[in-house]
């Protein structure tokens, strides 16, 4: 599987520095199922900007299933960027960028599609990710089972639903 290296590398990695609370292979493949299923959706896509990354969801695990889009990687935690590092060097990943900063410190930049899991609460996304957010980009959120209480103001959104995980919609 085109996994196996990076769920390795996760799992020796995380005893010492606690990069997920994903402990072994189950949860890990959990977070990797979680990270590929609302993308399915995203054809035509060029470029995608993943808003805390941490240890690699969604974007790291979307970097190694599709080479042919172009990732950047947003996550100010140097330990997390250290390990970004190494699974982007496992894997000989062009089409990934890792950016060493918190999102509303980076110049902004044209993307197609702003992706974010467990970062924050959905109007703190749109804030931090706002200089990104322009006409035609779509924001993949990955929330859980408290969505509703976080889209009370919000418009244009659609909500895809997998057990009780809840990935949120906004096209701009």
């Amino acid at each position: 599987m085109i996994y196996n290296k990076y769920i390795d590398l996760l799992l020796k990695y995380n005893k010492t520095h606690k990069l997920t609370g994903a402990k072994n292979k189950k949860e890990v493949m959990f977070h990797i199922e979680d990270s590929i299923y609302p993308f399915k959706r995203f054809k035509n896509t060029k470029k995608v900007l993943d808003i805390g990354t941490g240890a690699g969801f969604p974007g790291m695990v979307l970097a190694i299933k599709h080479p042919d889009i172009e990732f950047f990687l947003v996550e100010p935690l140097q330990k997390r960027v250290a390990f970004l590092y190494l699974i982007k060097s496992t894997y000989n990943l062009k089409n990934v960028t890792i950016i060493s900063q918190r999102v509303e410190d980076i110049e902004s930049f044209d993307v197609d599609v702003i992706t974010s899991k467990a970062v924050s609460k959905v109007d703190t996304l749109l804030k931090i990710s706002s200089s990104f957010i322009k006409e035609g980009v779509t924001l993949l959120l990955y929330k859980g089972e408290n969505l509703q209480n976080e889209i009370k103001d919000l418009k244009n959104y659609e909500i895809i639903k997998n057990g009780s995980l809840n990935y949120l919609i906004i096209r701009k």
